[in-house]
């Protein structure tokens, strides 16, 4: 396979409410992230059109903080924006990273409160 023919990193689904805007505008946007990899995201919204390669800049919350992340939109649609990650340091990179591994853990303790419920209900 070469270079241009890349797989996306696996998804971790999720819904993170985000603010964002193009690295040009001044207004924030609100819009969430439906799923995340350490390559990129989805993000859902109404209120922008956006065109393939367009720059944008995504402010999260994360451990009580406020982060930035600064993104490319690799494809749009009426429902929201296929973004790519471009990390300028490795700060950014933990940051994507924790956040997938927490809602990873979330989700597997979710899992196992769920199994014992249903091993002594069973």
């Amino acid at each position: 396979m070469d270079s241009s023919e890349q797989v996306p990193a696996p998804r971790t689904p999720l819904l993170l409410p985000v603010s964002f805007k193009k690295n040009y505008s001044r207004e924030d946007a609100k819009g969430n992230l439906r799923n995340i990899s350490l390559t990129g995201a989805f993000l859902e919204h109404t209120q922008e059109v956006f065109k393939s390669h367009e720059k944008i800049v995504i402010y999260l919350q994360v451990a009580g903080r406020e982060r930035k992340l600064s993104a490319t939109v690799i494809w749009s649609n009426s429902v929201g924006c296929g973004i790519k990650f471009n990390p300028t340091n490795n700060r950014d990179v933990q940051i994507i990273d924790d956040l997938i591994y927490f809602v990873e853990t979330q989700r597997s303790d979710r899992r196992s409160v769920i199994d014992k419920i249903f091993k002594k209900v069973g």
